[in-house]
């Protein structure tokens, strides 16, 4: 039968929230297998305008978890925004799609992994341009 005047030790209570802390740590980085894809929107659906995409970079849409290039004046394309290593959304665009949880860097032209840990490209979204509205195809 277990005493119920029984009180752990500070070290007990600290180590047993360090092991809880690391534990939730490893969760929120995700599975791995890019498992957290965002979905792709409807056909149709606005993304930005051509003006809001830089020429050599581009623009994170969170909410939709797609991010815009324009490697090349007049170039869009689009890809999902959740880095494969473990499912974090990317960054930055600066020359390369940048995921800081890693350090993961994807190419602007086609999505393929520059460095870091990915294991994969980031998958492509289809889309078309509509006067100056860069909209889902």
């Amino acid at each position: 039968m277990s005493d119920p005047t029984y009180r752990p030790s500070r070290r007990i209570v600290f180590q047993g929230l360090g092991a809880l802390g690391t534990a939730v740590a490893l969760a929120s980085c995700g599975s791995g297998d890019g498992g957290d894809e965002a979905a792709t929107p409807d056909a149709g659906t606005e993304l930005a305008t051509t003006t809001e995409v830089p020429v050599g970079g581009g623009v994170i849409l969170q909410e939709e978890k797609i991010v815009v290039t324009q490697p090349k004046e007049g170039e869009f394309k689009a890809f999902s925004a959740v880095c494969t290593h473990q499912g974090c959304i990317v960054a930055e665009v600066q020359e390369t799609i940048n995921c800081n949880c890693h350090n993961s860097k994807y190419s602007i032209e086609d999505g393929s992994v520059q460095g870091g840990p990915a294991p994969s490209p980031l998958k492509e979204v289809a889309i078309t341009v509509d006067g100056d509205k860069i909209v889902t195809a």
